[in-house]
């Protein structure tokens, strides 16, 4: 007998997904309780018997994605005393001190495409819980989630968010743990900016990962190959700042899985070939009280308001101390190259793309800035956590008219990065000395596995001892 006969697990529809997740996303944004939200998906996987496991999801220090099948009717059972190996997860609980509590986001709630997750599934965000039961502070995610709640409460602030995410199909699966150096990636289009042919291996890449953001509700606007060959880039709508960190992560896992199916290997490596583009992660911010967006001013100087410049002159003053932060690994300094378009310069500009800040073309509703220096292979909670808090309460540096006329430029390797992030009073102020301190022993790691110099090809420690190809085996062999 066929044993896909034997099994009844849920499998829905791409055009249903799509409207089950909006629903899910629109009861995010109009802040339906937990209580109301719980009572509703719980009732739900009881009355639901071909789902068989629930997915819950989190995000370690560097923001590498982490996933935990619980089976559903232990979930159901259990939910609310879910434990794990926090040891485990770089970055978080030592070992005489590892279990840690999984607590749920009842509001990120997905339903998934079967052909990239596997059928009967559900996905939910999870919290992360310390011992005696309150927000671990090394949880990014809970970080940003907690700050976006208090100046929703305290100013009726809702901030927005878009990112674009860049990445490079390459030939063969594991491409960046079999890394040979030597004989560097291989690419699997030479096709360039918009152009690629329509069933070209990367534009079916490209589709297959559209539709799959699209049935989980993404609300995608366009995708296209990007400037580089084997490059692609998918867009999608402008949406509340912790939606949108939670869509970089399952937009990254998506290109990674659908990548896979086909043979070769989605990476959000910054730089991963000299000589070339390399891949950013570009991110769009606006902040809205009373439904009016306050990012914008129709007499003001680019159509921007005070409020608005003020908040990217805090991010300019603090540009090299959060830099580590945007650009966290040996690779991405590759990328701050002055050629290639690198947004490396720390200043705003309407039209210069080498602007680590830039205004785009707006109207009212779409007035908002574009923070260009931020890599793929950031921590998406960090980042939109250090921008917003930078841009509402970092310090403003006083320079004279002399200074301010220099060109300034962010760190061109890691190590550099590091001494400013360090030697930071605000990094310490934004992010507790713990976190400050954690995040600064993974990074020392991985530089000092990497050569100081970035030299003209790129290197095997700073691919394989990158946090998001990193496995216990090759940090071990150090």
């Amino acid at each position: 007998m066929d044993t896909a006969s034997l099994r009844t697990f849920l499998e829905v529809p791409y055009d249903t997904l799509e409207e089950l997740n909006l629903g899910a996303k629109q009861k995010r944004k109009d802040r339906v309780s937990k209580k109301e939200l719980q009572a509703f998906y719980m009732s739900y996987l009881k009355k639901e018997k071909r789902i068989k496991a629930v997915t819950i999801g989190f995000s370690d220090l560097e923001g590498r994605f982490h996933m935990l099948d619980y089976d559903k009717k232990f979930f159901l059972h259990s939910s609310d005393n879910l434990t794990f190996d926090g040891s485990s997860i770089r970055g978080f609980a030592r070992q005489a001190e590892s279990d840690l509590g999984l607590g749920i986001d009842w509001s990120a709630f997905w339903w998934l495409p079967s052909d990239v997750f596997g059928s009967g599934k559900v996905f939910i965000m999870g919290e992360i819980m310390d011992k005696d039961g309150t927000p671990y502070k090394m949880d990014s995610r809970g970080v940003l989630k907690s700050y976006l709640e208090g100046l929703h409460k305290k100013e009726g602030y809702t901030v927005f968010a878009a990112n674009e995410v860049e990445g490079f199909l390459l030939d063969g699966v594991d491409a960046e743990k079999i890394f040979d150096e030597r004989e560097g990636f291989k690419l699997t289009s030479t096709g360039g900016y918009y152009h690629s042919l329509p069933t070209d291996t990367l534009r079916v890449f490209i589709d297959k990962c559209a539709e799959a953001q699209r049935a989980m509700g993404f609300e995608n606007e366009k995708d296209h190959p990007e400037v580089a060959p084997a490059q692609f880039e998918l867009n999608y709508s402008y949406t509340d700042a912790l939606i949108g960190a939670d869509q970089i992560q399952l937009y990254k896992l998506i290109c990674r899985q659908i990548a896979r199916n086909m043979g070769m290997t989605a990476s959000f490596l910054p730089k991963p070939i000299v000589g070339i583009n390399g891949s950013g992660m570009h991110t769009n911010l606006s902040i809205a009280k009373k439904g009016k967006n306050v990012f914008f001013d129709k007499k003001g100087k680019a159509l921007l308001s005070n409020f608005a410049w003020q908040f990217v002159d805090r991010i300019l003053s603090s540009a090299n101390d959060i830099c580590l932060v945007l650009n966290p690994s040996v690779n991405a300094y590759r990328r701050l190259d002055p050629h290639y378009e690198a947004p490396n310069e720390i200043k705003v500009s309407e039209v210069d793309r080498g602007a680590m800040v830039r205004i785009p073309l707006h109207n009212e509703e779409s007035a908002r800035i574009e923070v260009r220096s931020v890599a793929p292979d950031a921590n998406p909670y960090l980042v939109m956590y250090s921008l917003v808090r930078t841009g509402l309460e970092g310090g403003v540096e006083k320079r004279d008219d002399e200074k301010r006329a220099r060109v300034r430029y962010l760190p061109g390797t890691i190590q550099t990065a590091l001494t400013q992030f360090r030697q930071s009073e605000w990094i310490t102020q934004l992010l507790g000395e713990e976190m400050k301190r954690k995040y600064v022993e993974l990074k020392q790691a991985v530089a000092d596995r990497s050569p100081s110099e970035l030299g003209t090809r790129v290197k095997m420690g700073e691919v394989i001892y990158h946090h998001e190809v990193h496995n216990q085996l090759l940090w071990n062999q150090f």
